[in-house]
C-alpha cells in the first residue's frame, strides 16, 4: 500500500484533473474537449496515470483511486467547460495558434505565447503546436524561448496542426514557410532560432532576407546533411535502412520502432521522456511523410550560403550528440563569419531540463539575447 500511497502523490494536477473526468464516465474525446486537449494527449495522460497506479485500466485506476479517497466527489459534465476555459488548474502558458497559407497554397499552422518582443524558431520534423506544451521533452525549451519574448513557432508542413497532404516537402518550400509565417505575423526584425535542420533552413532565411534577422540562435544543428558528408560504404546502407524503418514502423500501435529514434535523439532520457517522444512521433506525422522529410534532410547543404550570414550568430552543440555529430557544429561554427561557439557536455540531441548542460545552454542563450539592449 506504502508503494501505491507514494505512486499517487505522483500524479501532476493535470493527471488528477483527467482522471476525474475519467470517473465521470466521459470518454478521451469529451475529456480533450474540456481540457483543451487533443484525444492523443489525453490517451498519453491515461498510460502515465496507469503506470503511476500500478493498474492497466480505467476501472481498476478509478477503484483504486476512489478506495483511497483521492476523487472528488462532485460530478464532471462533458459538457461543463465547452463554452469557457477550465477553471481547474490550467497551465499558465496561453498560446494562440492561426493558419497561414504558403507560396503553394499549403496551410501553415503558427502560434504565439508568451509576451515581449518577438522571438522566431523555425518549424522542423516532428513537431506539434498543441502536443509540445504537454511534452516533458518539449516544454522547458518553449518556456525558455518564450522568457522575455514573444514565442513564435510554427508546425513545418507535412507535421502537426499544418496541411499533411502535400507535394512538395523540399528545403526550398521550408524556407518559404518561414517567410509565410514571417509576413503574417507582421513582424519586421528578431532573433532567430533553430535547432536541428532548422539549422539550414535559419541560415538560407537570414541570407535571402537581409534586415529581417537580428541575432541568430543555432542548436545541435549543421550545415549539410548526412548524405553531403564523407559516409563510407557502411554508412550509406544504414541510412536506406533508416528510411525504410520509418516507412514500416512508424505509424504502429507498437513503439519499437519509433523507439530507434527515440533513443538516438535522446539516449539519456526517462522513460516518461522516452513515451512522450514516442508519442510525439506517433501524433506529428505520417509513416510517409516521415521517410519523405528525413530523406529531404539528408540531401540538405549550406555551406554555400552559411559564410554569407552578417548577422551575430550564436552556435550551441551538445558533444556527444547521438543525433548530428559535434564536428558537424564545429563545422556549421567555422563557416559563419565571426560565429561564437559554445560545447555543451551532453549526449542527447535534445537536452533534458535535469543535466547542467542545460543551464549553460540557459546562460548562454540569455546573456546572447542581451547584447541587443546594450
Amino acid at each position: 500500500m506504502e508503494q501505491k500511497e507514494n505512486s499517487l502523490d505522483q500524479l501532476t494536477e493535470r493527471e488528477k484533473e483527467i482522471l476525474e473526468r475519467l470517473a465521470a464516465g466521459l470518454t478521451d474525446k469529451q475529456i480533450a474537449t474540456t481540457l483543451f486537449l487533443s484525444p492523443n494527449t489525453v490517451r498519453w495522460y491515461n498510460r502515465q496515470i496507469y503506470d503511476k497506479l500500478g493498474v492497466s485500466n480505467r476501472t481498476q485506476a478509478i477503484n483504486l483511486a476512489r478506495s483511497l479517497g483521492l476523487l472528488e466527489t462532485h460530478s464532471v459534465s462533458p459538457f461543463e467547460t465547452n463554452h469557457q476555459p477550465p477553471t481547474i488548474n490550467r497551465p499558465q502558458v496561453q498560446q494562440k495558434v492561426h493558419f497561414t497559407h504558403s507560396f503553394d497554397g499549403t496551410r501553415i499552422a503558427f502560434a504565439y505565447s508568451g509576451s515581449g518582443p518577438p522571438l522566431v524558431k523555425t518549424g522542423t520534423f516532428m513537431s506539434h503546436l498543441e502536443y509540445d506544451w504537454e511534452s516533458p521533452v518539449w516544454r522547458h525549451w518553449l518556456d525558455e524561448l518564450m522568457h522575455e519574448h514573444t514565442l513564435i513557432r510554427y508546425d513545418e508542413r507535412g507535421n502537426g496542426l499544418s496541411d499533411w497532404d502535400v507535394k512538395d516537402l523540399s528545403f526550398e518550400a521550408w524556407v518559404r514557410d518561414l517567410e509565410a509565417v514571417v509576413d503574417a505575423a507582421g513582424i519586421h526584425q528578431f532573433p532567430l532560432f533553430a535547432n536541428s535542420q532548422g539549422g539550414t533552413v535559419a541560415i538560407a532565411y537570414t541570407v535571402r532576407n537581409p534586415g529581417k534577422v537580428s541575432r541568430l540562435i543555432l542548436y545541435g544543428a549543421y550545415a549539410r546533411g548526412w548524405l553531403n558528408r564523407d559516409l563510407t560504404e557502411q554508412q550509406l546502407k544504414e541510412e536506406k535502412l533508416l528510411i525504410e524503418l520509418m516507412r514500416i514502423g512508424w505509424g504502429r500501435d507498437n513503439p519499437a520502432f519509433r523507439q530507434v529514434f527515440a533513443t538516438q535523439l535522446m539516449p539519456d532520457a526517462t522513460t516518461e521522456e522516452l513515451r512522450a517522444l514516442d508519442e510525439q512521433m506517433r501524433i506529428s506525422t505520417s509513416p510517409e511523410n516521415a521517410a519523405r522529410l528525413e530523406s529531404e534532410m539528408h540531401h540538405t547543404d549550406v555551406r554555400a550560403l552559411a559564410p554569407l550570414v552578417t548577422v551575430p550568430t550564436l552556435v550551441l552543440h551538445p558533444r556527444e550528440d547521438s543525433g548530428v555529430p559535434f564536428e558537424e557544429g564545429r563545422l556549421l561554427a567555422s563557416l559563419i563569419p565571426n560565429a561564437q561557439f559554445v560545447a555543451l557536455e551532453s549526449r542527447n540531441h535534445l537536452m533534458t531540463e535535469r543535466e547542467p548542460a542545460w543551464q549553460k545552454f540557459v546562460t548562454a542563450f540569455r546573456s546572447f539575447l542581451k547584447q541587443d539592449e546594450a
